[in-house]
This record gives C-alpha cells, structure tokens and sequence, in this order.
C-alpha cells in the first residue's frame, strides 16, 4: 500500500505540470482498462473544475490530491516498519537464545580451547550483524523489488522503448556492486576475530588486575593491549572504507544512468509527439524512485556480506559437536547406594595422558581422598564423576550401571560439588543457595545456611538473604563466599559430594568455619576429597596417593604413615 500511493503521489505530477503548461488533454471515450479509468477520472476531475471555477482551484485540488497520496503512503510505510520489528528482533533474540543455550549444553573441554571474550563477541558484535542484515534482507525480500517491478511497469506503461533501454543498462550496476561486496565479506571475518580478541584481552585485564598492580605489569599490559587495538583499528579502516564506498558507488552509478537516460528520453521527446515534456519529467521522476532502492539493495548486500562472515563465527558455535550428550534410551538409576566404580580408565587432554588404566572403587558412605602432586589427575577424577569430560577408554560406572547410560541430569542430580573457587552469580544470597533447588523455601534456605555456618553473617548484611552479593560474590569475603557455596550443596542434599580443594585458599580461622561446615555436609554421604592440605583429609575412610595418573598408594592415614612411603614424604614436607 505504501508503494502504491508513493507511485500515485508521483503519477499527480503530470497533471499539475499539465495544468500550468497549460496541456491538459481532452478525455473522450470510456476506456475499460483500470489504470486508464483511473487516469480519465482524475482528468476529467481536473476539466471540470477549470470550467466551473478556474485553473487554479483545479491546481489547489490536485495539490491537496498530493499531500492525501504521500500522508497514505507514509502511514503505510510506518506500519510496514512496526509490523517488521517483532521479526527483526526476533531474529536475534532466537538466536541469542540458542546460542546461550548452546553454550549451557557444550562440555567444559570446549571452552578451555578457547578465549571467553571471543564467545562472548560473537554473542553481541557478530549478533549486531545479523540483526542489521534481517532488516535489510526483510526490506530485500518485500518492500524494494516490490518498488522496483511497481515503477518499471509504470515506466513500461508510459515509454516501453526508454524503459528496456534502461533495463539494459541495470545489470552492468549489479556487477559491479557485487564485486565490492565479495572483497568485504573477507575483511569483515578478520574484524571480527580480531574483535573476539579484544574482548578476550579485555576480560584477562578485568580478571587479572589485582596480579597486574601487584607486579607493576599495567605498561606491558596496556603495551600489548595497543597491539591489538591498533590491528582491528587498521581493519576496520578497511572494512568501513568499503562499507562506505556502497552509498557514493551507487549514487554515482545512478546518476550516470540518470543522465543518460535523461538525454536518450529527450531525443523521444524532441523526435514525438505522443510523448510530451510533463510526461517526460514525470517518467524521471518515476525512475528516481527505482534508485533509492536499488540503492539500499547495494547497501543490503554490504550488510549482508558482513553478516555472512558474522554468521561463519555464530554456525560454528552453533554447529560446535557435543561430544557429551545423553544416551538415545536413558537408564532410569534410582538413589545411589553401593559404589562408583572406575573400570581400566584411560583420559588425556589432547595428547597428555593423565590418567592410565585407572582402577577405583568409592563405596557408598565413605570418604575417599585423593592426594598427590600437580598434574598427578587428582581433579580429573572428580571430572569424570560428573560427566564434565568423558573417558578415553575403560568405564565410570556407579551402582554398576556405565555414567553414559544415564541421563545427565538423572546423574548431576545426584551429586554436589564445591571446589576451590566459590562460583557465585551477581544474585542474591537466597537464589545462590536455592541454584540447585529452585523451588526451595526459606525456611529450607536458612537452616542450610545455619548447617554451613553462615546464617549468622547473613544476617548482619543489610538486606540479609535478600542482600545483591554483586558479580562472583566480590562483596563478601573469601570464607563467606566458601561458606554458601557450602550451603548450595547442603540444600541440594546429594549422594555424592565432591569437594576439590575446598578450604586451599582460605585463611586459619575461615578455614576452620569451612571445615566445620564441610564435616556436617559429609555426614552420611559418600565423599570424593581432593587435598593439598593434608591435615584437612586425616581423618577419610581411604587415602588415595596419586602419581602421573596412576595410584601408587592407599590406605588410612595411619596405614600410608606407617608405609613411610610417597605420602609419608608429602606429610613431613607440610608437617
């Protein structure tokens, strides 16, 4: 609708020039096709009026004509544009919404692969891109050859000669248009790459701050920050003189075939007398308005040359293989009750092994420790518990039924995990503790925050559980952000505990909460213990010494003692 009255604001042209040329034709005759019926009316109109009045009230009439057809074509336009929003913004939000989810469901051997900031640009810069393209692929789709067959059946209607002289020519534009665009597609990908770069430098810097003062590394830091800046600085130099050089190519382009037409249509005009100067000016006018969205075809197809380098980056997120799913016909597991079992495991990191045809048995009720050097595959253990990464070879089982064959989330719900790092989220401290059970009340909140020894300090904060504990938990301390993560496990109740490192980082006196809290949480559960402290572990059912990835001793604290062997050398060392 919209296109239509734009093309009758224009057609109105032609009897307002005529009018003041003075050329206004006879109409005679009852023509039967419509565009004709249509153009006789207005004629008549307009003759009707010059006899009963004057030729400037015919002149006022079809001025007042002219402001209808363009208020109907703009209020058309608008209403194209609000019905397109949800579309275009659906797009995006589909697509954040799927890569989000994406991210959720890939393993965490995904992302130690590669940088978080490049994740998270291809979230919100590549996504822009795509979002710019929508619109510009929608209008693609519906509104500009809509425009563009609209006024080259009215250009074929007034001259079909200047019409497929014009036609001719188009081509020769769309060429060299689309040879830009395919230069662009290739700069835009570095871009954005070296966009995920700068994000990921950005987020090292955040993170790192505290290391970077202490070690007057800023200099450095900003140094190679520069670098980097200055590279996507120089690309998308390159990027956006391309983009840039659409706009002035195609206006340039246009006004070359303008004029040529302008000086073939006057060799009809001067050569006929059909084809008279109104008609001439209103057939320019009419091809003026294939321009604008030739025009914004050529801008489209930058944008979506861009948009198809950004969606190279997203598709490969998207189509990212999780190597970590459920099984087609899971294996319904009731409560676990007798023991997690490692069969002849084999695991490596690309080509470092860390675990060799492990064999391990964790009885259900028991606390197991696992102790040993760095990079003895003490955490990588605890990993393949939960399905964080799947064996080489060999089998996890528990209860005797392989962790493959069970739903992931039959398997997670069974366990709870608290290690080193307090990960808490920029909520407040009631939905941290609830994260495992959502539907938790707070009564149930409270007397698991009361078990972990935390109940007291939350309630001296200022909203108590309803208290913002900021990003990661930065406003508490570190034995307080220890102590709900604590809390989250005790409210989630499981059968498994993992706890990894769980009191390392910690100070005397809030190791000492801490620990106290964790000997209620392992209570009458089955506890998996990874400690570099030993004191911490002194009192586990069975110590297991871990070296290279293959167990080299076990036993209780006193049995290992005794053994005077490689634990034995790891206690004196602390003792």
């Amino acid at each position: 609708m919209a296109i239509l009255f734009a093309l009758a604001s224009i057609g109105l042209v032609v009897p307002v020039l005529q009018i003041i040329f003075e050329n206004t034709p006879e109409v005679q005759g009852d023509p039967t096709w419509i565009g004709d019926r249509v153009k006789h009316y207005f004629y008549r109109s307009i003759q009707e009026k010059i006899s009963e009045t004057s030729k400037g009230d015919a002149l006022f009439l079809v001025v007042v004509w002219v402001i209808v057809a363009f208020f109907l074509k703009n209020t058309f336009r608008y209403l194209a544009m609000y019905v397109i929003a949800p579309l275009r913004n659906g797009i995006t939000r589909d697509l954040r919404n799927a890569m989000h989810r994406k991210v959720l469901e890939l393993p965490l051997g995904y992302f130690s692969e590669r940088k978080k900031g490049d994740i998270i640009s291809r979230m919100t810069n590549d996504l822009k891109e795509i979002e710019w393209a929508a619109l510009m692929t929608i209008e693609l789709i519906f509104r500009e050859p809509i425009m563009i067959l609209a006024s080259l059946g009215v250009l074929i209607y007034m001259n079909a000669k200047l019409t497929i002289f014009v036609l001719i020519m188009l081509p020769v534009v769309s060429f060299i248009i689309t040879r830009v665009g395919r230069s662009l597609k290739k700069s835009s990908r570095s871009a954005q790459e070296y966009m995920g770069d700068l994000m990921a430098r950005i987020d090292e810097t955040v993170g790192g701050l505290r290391i970077l003062k202490a070690f007057n590394a800023e200099k450095h830091k900003q140094q190679t920050f520069e670098v980097a800046n200055d590279r996507y600085f120089g690309m998308m130099n390159r990027v956006l003189r391309r983009s840039d050089l659409a706009s002035p190519l195609s206006e340039t382009l246009g006004a070359s075939i303008m004029a040529i037409v302008i000086w073939f249509g006057g060799q009809i005009v001067i050569n006929s007398e059909s084809f008279g100067p109104e008609q001439f000016i209103a057939y320019i006018l009419f091809f003026y308005q294939i321009i604008p969205p030739a025009k914004a075809l050529s801008k489209a197809s930058f944008h979506i040359q861009r948009a198809d380098a950004a969606s190279t980056r997203i598709l490969s997120l998207l189509n990212a293989e999780n190597a970590i799913v459920d099984p087609d016909k899971p294996v319904e597991v009731p409560v676990f009750s007798r023991a997690i079992q490692f069969n002849n495991v084999r695991f490596s990191y690309g080509e470092n092994i860390v675990l060799n045809d492990l064999n391990l048995q964790i009885d259900s009720g028991k606390t197991v420790a696992l102790v040993g050097l760095s990079g003895s595959g003490k955490t990588s253990i605890a990993n393949l518990i939960p399905r964080f990464y799947d064996v080489d070879s060999g089998s996890v089982s528990i209860d005797g039924i392989d962790i493959r064959a069970i739903s992931l989330q039959d398997l997670r719900k069974q366990m709870g995990i608290v290690g080193q790092e307090a990960i808490l989220f920029n909520d407040t401290i009631h939905n941290n503790i609830a994260l495992g059970k959502p539907t938790a009340d707070r009564a149930e909140v409270i007397e698991a925050a009361r078990v972990a020894h935390a109940h007291d300090f939350i309630m001296e904060l200022p909203e108590g559980y309803d208290t913002n504990i900021g990003d990661l938990g930065m406003r508490l301390s570190g034995g307080q952000r220890q102590r709900l993560s604590i809390a989250r496990a005790i409210l989630k109740n499981p059968a498994i505990l993992i706890l990894d490192e769980a009191t390392s980082a910690l100070d005397t006196e809030s190791e000492r909460l801490v620990q106290d809290a964790l000997e209620a949480l392992m209570k009458n559960r089955t506890s998996l213990v990874i400690a570099h402290r030993l004191s911490t572990i002194r009192n586990a059912d069975r110590i297991i010494v871990l070296d290279r990835g293959n167990i080299v001793e076990q036993g209780t604290h006193e049995d290992l003692l005794a053994k005077e062997g490689t634990y034995y050398r790891l206690w004196s060392l602390q003792a």
